[in-house]
C-alpha cells in the first residue's frame, strides 16, 4: 500500500510517519525504484503502537524507541523485556524529581515487606514509591502507613490481573507485546479508573 493508505489506516499524518522512519520507531517500506516506497499493514499495526506509547503513555521519543527495541530483540527474555518498559516509563515520569531520601527509602522498603513482595531486587518502582512519599511529606501531609498498605494492595491486584491477560496469550511475541503496552498504557488505564471512582466514592459518601 502506499503510504496515503498506511495515513489513512492509522490516523497519522505522511510527514509523521516519515519522522518515524527517521527517528527509528518505524521500519522502512519497500522501494520501488526512486520515487515509490511500498508499506504494507505492519507499518499500520507498529504505528498503532507508537502513538499509543506517545499519546497515551506519554513516553517521549526516546523512550519509546528503547520500549520498541526491546520487543523487536526476541532473544531477551520477558522479564528483561518488562523490566525495559518499567525503566522507560520512570525515566519520563520522574526525570525532574529529587532523588529519595534515606527515610522514604527505608519506608518503602518496609511497604514492601509488609506486602510480602520477594525478588523485587532493586525495582525502579522502589525509588517512584519513595519520591512519591517524599511529596507527601514535602506537601505536609506524609502518608500513614494504613494508606500506604491499601495502596500496596490495589497494587497487588492491578498486577494479579496484568499477568492473568499476558498469561491468556500462548504467542510469545504477542505475549511480549502486551506486557510492554500494558505496562506502558496500564498507568493511564489506571489514572482514568482511579478519578472515577474518587468521583463515584465521594458522591456515596455525601461528602
Amino acid at each position: 500500500m502506499l503510504i496515503s493508505q498506511v495515513s489513512q489506516l492509522s490516523g497519522t499524518p505522511a510527514a509523521t510517519i516519515k519522522y518515524y522512519v527517521r527517528a527509528g520507531l518505524l521500519h522502512a517500506g519497500t522501494r520501488h525504484g526512486e520515487n515509490r516506497t511500498s508499506y504494507d499493514e505492519s507499518h499500520v499495526e507498529r504505528l498503532r503502537l507508537i502513538r499509543a506509547m506517545l499519546e497515551v503513555g506519554r513516553l517521549s521519543v526516546t523512550s519509546t524507541a528503547a520500549v520498541l527495541a526491546a520487543l523487536d530483540d526476541t532473544s531477551k527474555p520477558i522479564a528483561e523485556t518488562f523490566e525495559v518498559a518499567q525503566n522507560a516509563l520512570a525515566r519520563d515520569a520522574v526525570a525532574d524529581v529529587s532523588e529519595p531520601s534515606p527515610e522514604s527509602i527505608a519506608r518503602a522498603d518496609a511497604v514492601v515487606e509488609r506486602a510480602g513482595w520477594l525478588h523485587c531486587g532493586d525495582n525502579v518502582g522502589r525509588r517512584i514509591l519513595a519520591q512519591t512519599i517524599d511529596g507527601f511529606a514535602k506537601a505536609g501531609h506524609p502518608p500513614t502507613d494504613e494508606y500506604l498498605d491499601r495502596y500496596a494492595a490495589a497494587a497487588g491486584l492491578v498486577a494479579d490481573a496484568d499477568l492473568d491477560a499476558v498469561g491468556a496469550i500462548a504467542d510469545d511475541s504477542e505475549r511480549t507485546e502486551l506486557m510492554v503496552v500494558g505496562t506502558v498504557l496500564g498507568d493511564a488505564l489506571s489514572v482514568g479508573l482511579r478519578r472515577i471512582a474518587q468521583a463515584a466514592r465521594t458522591a456515596d459518601r455525601n461528602l
